[in-house]
């Protein structure tokens, strides 16, 4: 710092004012040096500014099981909001979603001077394991749909659930099934509860669920039970899967059993996967928006450094229509459920 003072011509307290977007500084003296910046290639020192201000600039997130496209997009869409922030994000990924797991990767966090800890609580384990932490630190959970007593930020599940609903509903369908995702994923359950409520709102029948995890396998083995199904004679025309990769596994069974989509069958997922549009034929999904996620998460963050409260409202899904979803099939309206 002090040679870039020197090239500038400028004082340390300058320099350090620049560095840190002080506001108070002449835009020629800023320039100035900033450009000595770029020429002697300085960087400041982390561990020097956190000696100073007390802050390191860094938030640490804590996650298990983010192998899933949502998971992961979540951890790209805190990242880009971080940095926007000016914050850089330290990562852990847990085995096993236990207290003592927990406790040690916040515990890790502290060590290492985060500001702050963000924690990924879509399954029950890891909520369970989230509300006996006691974190020395401001501890923010993400997509937790509510299940523990910390601040919290999501995605609507319920909402989502229920646009996909409506608009199967709205093309004709007398009713609509739905593959769900695995029982631990409070994710899973918040879009039973927004098929359910849209179905009950619309005084239809309620099927029974057929269980997936997740994965396109899973939507695979629901599709070809919900054929055989159809050739025992059960009207069939709309399917709502829990996430896009069941879907994937459901349009090729469906495909394989000689059905098409969407002549035949109606489906729909959720998640907007970059596949989805490119999926045969396109498909109707529920897109989660992760960078506002991502934006939200961090100024709630933010909030607690300042010690201020702050309730963020869930943040809203849009449903995406494509060539997937269609009219009910002729005839099929008036037959039995």
């Amino acid at each position: 710092m002090s040679d870039v003072a020197a090239r500038a011509g400028v004082s340390h307290q300058t320099v350090s004012r620049v560095v840190n977007g002080h506001p108070n500084v002449a835009p020629q003296t800023r320039e100035r040096v900033e450009r000595a910046i770029r020429e002697l290639g300085y960087r400041p020192n982390t561990a020097a500014r956190a000696l100073v201000t007390g802050s390191t600039r860094t938030l640490g997130f804590v996650a298990v099981n983010i192998n899933q496209y949502g998971p992961a997009q979540t951890l790209v869409g805190l990242e880009q909001a971080a940095r926007a922030a000016g914050y850089s994000l330290a990562v852990t990924v847990l085995d096993e979603a236990t207290a003592e797991a927990m406790h040690d990767a916040v515990d890790r966090f502290v060590a290492q001077s985060v500001d702050a800890v963000l924690a990924l609580a879509t399954y029950d384990d890891a909520a369970e394991a989230l509300h006996l932490v006691h974190a020395p630190l401001p501890l923010v959970t993400v997509q937790s749909g509510g299940a523990v007593e910390e601040p919290a930020v999501g995605v609507d599940q319920v909402a989502g659930a229920r646009l996909a609903t409506r608009h199967l509903l709205d093309l004709g369908h007398r009713t609509v099934h739905h593959v769900t995702g695995p029982a631990d994923s409070q994710e899973s359950r918040d879009r039973i509860r927004g098929w359910e409520a849209e179905l009950t709102c619309a005084r239809v029948p309620i099927p029974a669920c057929l269980h997936g995890d997740w994965t396109p396998s899973s939507g695979y083995e629901a599709g070809r039970r919900l054929a055989a199904r159809r050739r025992a004679g059960e009207d069939i025309t709309a399917v709502f899967t829990a996430n896009d990769q069941m879907a994937l596994g459901l349009l090729a069974a469906l495909h394989e059993e000689g059905l098409d989509v969407p002549v035949d069958v109606s489906v729909a997922g959720f998640d907007d996967l970059p596949e989805a549009p490119y999926l045969t034929p396109p498909l109707t999904t529920v897109r989660q928006d992760f960078a506002e996620l991502g934006r939200r998460a961090v100024q709630l963050v933010l909030a607690r450094l300042e010690g201020r409260e702050l309730s963020l409202e869930p943040v809203p899904p849009v449903l995406l229509v494509r060539a997937s979803s269609g009219p009910v099939p002729a005839g099929a309206a008036h037959a039995g459920v």
